[in-house]
């Protein structure tokens, strides 16, 4: 961009959470988020985001994000961190420290690497 087309872009959000919730069936070779148990996770999550008010929180429930077999799996931006939360104790960990304080969970973390 040149300085005539620069300009402000603003954040909408301070953290934006995508989880995948891709649903397949229990013995598939991929797995699933889904299929781990990511629905009644996603859904407590939204509604801790809620509740909390976490207005500066965005929160998208998405389709596969490519690592199956690791699920269930959500990535927080602008981090890039990625998270496998597997209890409802998981999720309020993941709201309490790396949502509202910027601390991240390093118990829940996944490196994950493209083969």
């Amino acid at each position: 961009m040149n300085e005539e087309t620069e300009f402000e872009l603003p954040q909408l959000y301070r953290h934006h959470v995508f989880a995948c919730n891709t649903q397949r069936p229990p013995n598939h070779p991929h797995g699933s988020c889904g299929a781990s148990g990511a629905p009644a996770l996603w859904d407590r999550m939204g509604k801790a985001i809620e509740t909390q008010g976490l207005t500066d929180v965005g929160f998208t429930v998405t389709g596969c994000l490519g690592f199956c077999n690791s699920g269930p799996l959500m990535v927080v931006y602008p981090d890039g961190v990625w998270y496998r939360a597997t209890t409802p104790e998981d999720v309020d960990e993941i709201v309490d420290s790396h949502l509202k304080q910027g601390k991240r969970v390093d118990r829940l973390v996944m490196v994950l690497r493209r083969s």
